[in-house]
């Protein structure tokens, strides 16, 4: 069968041949329809994502979605190695799959799953978000940003605040305030201020690096007076690393917690997913993304951004 492939470590993902798959007890053969690429894809085909395997030759993607053998549609997640999402045909084992909603297509679906339940799995079993209160989503203009935007209203936050780099993306968002993500940080630390004495109960991040850094530090500084902070880390688009004075957490009530494969358990993870998917017709939940048949897998691998979700259909 046709499939994308990484042959060895370090190599970029090639379009070739694949064994077919054989389910096991216990699993389902899929007939993959559509499978998107992710950071979390991209990261494990680099072999950098900490969830990352060192087998080889591997099939690259981790979910997406197909047809059963009885016709179902399904979304699945975390194929049983060395098979992949990216491929004619995979094997996941039943659990990890979820019948779709009639009323929602399979590009969508593929599309907005990912980073979808990134922000809906941060907030409702990381920061356990409550009706009325404030959410900040670090890093809001990337396709899992906008969905995080989206599924804080969604789930009953009051009042949404954006951060990004563009500010002509940013007034698209729906946000109730947008911040700017300057290059100046001490001016960065004071608009961010300005938003913690209003108070802000949530913060997703989804860049650390120096803009997180400052928003911890802003977030000290708002004083006893201010609602204490669960500061949940999703991605780290902008570094892996910060410089974090230990007398932040230890002079406030921000609570640190990171959201992600291993934080949760994983029938949560798979559960979250299926509600995040039962909601996105309803709530109208929009992804841009561009469908691309997988005979092109190599020049759409190559190109994809955050800017849309690149959807390989089969």
């Amino acid at each position: 069968m046709k499939a994308a492939i990484v042959q060895g470590a370090g190599q970029a993902p090639v379009y070739g041949n694949f064994d077919e798959p054989v389910a096991a007890a216990g699993e389902y053969r899929i007939a993959v329809t559509a499978s998107a690429v992710s950071h979390l894809a991209k990261n494990r085909a680099a072999g950098t994502h900490y969830s990352s395997s060192d087998r080889f030759p591997f099939v690259v993607g981790i979910d997406g979605t197909g047809r059963l053998d009885d016709g179902r549609r399904v979304y699945f997640v975390m194929p049983r190695a060395p098979h992949g999402s990216m491929a004619e045909r995979t094997v996941v084992s039943v659990q990890n799959c979820i019948v779709l909603p009639d009323a929602l297509d399979d590009v969508t679906a593929a599309a907005i799953a990912n980073p979808g339940m990134s922000s809906w799995m941060a907030l409702v079993e990381r920061a356990r978000l409550e009706v009325g209160e404030t959410v900040l989503v670090n890093g809001a203009t990337g396709t899992s940003g906008r969905l995080a935007v989206q599924i804080a209203r969604h789930l009953g936050a009051g009042k949404v605040i954006a951060t990004g780099r563009r500010v002509e993306v940013l007034e698209t968002l729906g946000a109730d305030a947008t911040i700017q993500l300057v290059e100046d940080q001490d001016e960065l630390e004071q608009r961010f201020r300005r938003q913690f004495a209003e108070g802000v109960d949530v913060v997703l991040d989804y860049l650390w690096g120096s803009s997180a850094a400052c928003l911890l530090r802003a977030g000290a500084k708002a004083g006893a007076e201010a609602v204490p902070i669960r500061f949940v880390q999703i991605g780290a688009l902008s570094g892996a690393e910060v410089a974090l004075p230990a007398a932040v957490l230890r002079s406030s009530a921000i609570e640190l917690m990171g959201s992600g494969i291993g934080s949760v358990a994983f029938e949560r993870m798979v559960k979250c997913i299926g509600d995040l998917l039962q909601a996105a017709v309803p709530a109208g939940f929009e992804v841009a993304a561009t469908p691309v048949p997988l005979a092109e897998f190599e020049r759409a691998w190559a190109s994809d951004d955050s800017t849309r979700r690149t959807v390989f259909i089969v």
